[in-house]
């Protein structure tokens, strides 16, 4: 049985990630192509630094999922300090299963629901563009938060009510113990939702096509390259962003396991 599990194991591991290294080996393919490697050579990086179209929608990438990983972390942390502070359990529920939503949603419907409103309320105030960076922005906001509030919240529930009550008969405002005490015990939760919203808002495609308008990210790029041809300069680019996201899941799985250790400890003490 062990053998079976372990083969098992191995076996979706290599269907996983069989694709990503092929993609790593032909990103320093001495040719283009596809099929045949015909030396080590890392030229096709060499080319990604002078493709202009392809860094600036990098940039345009990078700066959606780093704005839109800022803004989902502070209003979903508000949030989820807010839902923990309704004093009716239906309240909350309820309020839970709205945030949800865009989460359970299918992205298709999320992305032409918003595309549809963004349009109606550009036309409504006079807009000539309907579509493009803010609209993107709002979009990737919207499907963050509740990874957010999902990240934050069981942090908010290992807390101790006591500490903030403590620090107010201390003489701190409550402002100065939310700082000062309740979102130093919830920092892994802040951090793990920063990562998930940026590692999310950097790998979406189906939401941004509908509310792009002329504002292209990386994803629609290389999908409009796809109706062509696939140049070798985006095998080496991939990789890159590969593993700055391998690394993001490394660091993000640490601070979840160094969270487990400490609510062990306190859980003993």
């Amino acid at each position: 049985m062990k053998a079976l599990s372990r083969l098992y194991v191995g076996l979706i591991i290599f269907f996983l990630y069989a694709p990503v290294l092929v993609m790593i080996a032909f990103s320093f393919n001495d040719s283009s192509s596809v099929w045949v490697f015909t030396g080590f050579s890392t030229q096709w990086y060499k080319d990604l630094l002078s493709n202009t179209v392809m860094l600036t929608a990098l940039k345009h990438t990078l700066i959606v999922a780093v704005l839109s990983a800022v803004f989902s972390t502070v209003i979903g942390t508000a949030a989820a300090v807010g839902i923990m502070a309704l004093r009716k359990k239906i309240t909350a529920k309820l309020v839970m299963s709205v945030t949800q939503i865009p989460m359970m949603n299918a992205d298709i419907v999320t992305g032409i629901s918003l595309m549809l409103l963004f349009v109606f309320v550009g036309k409504l105030i006079g807009l000539h563009e309907s579509l493009g960076f803010l609209t993107v922005l709002i979009a990737h906001i919207t499907f963050n938060l509740p990874y957010v509030i999902l990240s934050v919240m069981p942090k908010l529930k290992q807390t101790d009510s006591n500490l903030q009550e403590a620090a107010l008969d201390l003489g701190c405002t409550p402002l100065q113990a939310f700082f000062k005490v309740i979102v130093p015990s919830i920092s892994t939760g802040i951090a793990t939702g920063f990562i998930m919203a940026f590692t999310l808002s950097l790998d979406d495609f189906v939401i941004s096509y509908f509310t792009c308008g002329t504002y292209q990210t990386l994803p629609i790029i290389i999908y409009n390259m796809t109706k062509k041809s696939v140049t070798p300069d985006t095998y080496a680019l991939s990789t890159l962003i590969f593993i700055v996201i391998f690394a993001l899941l490394v660091f993000y799985n640490t601070l979840q396991n160094k969270s487990e250790k400490k609510s062990g400890q306190k859980r003993r003490v």
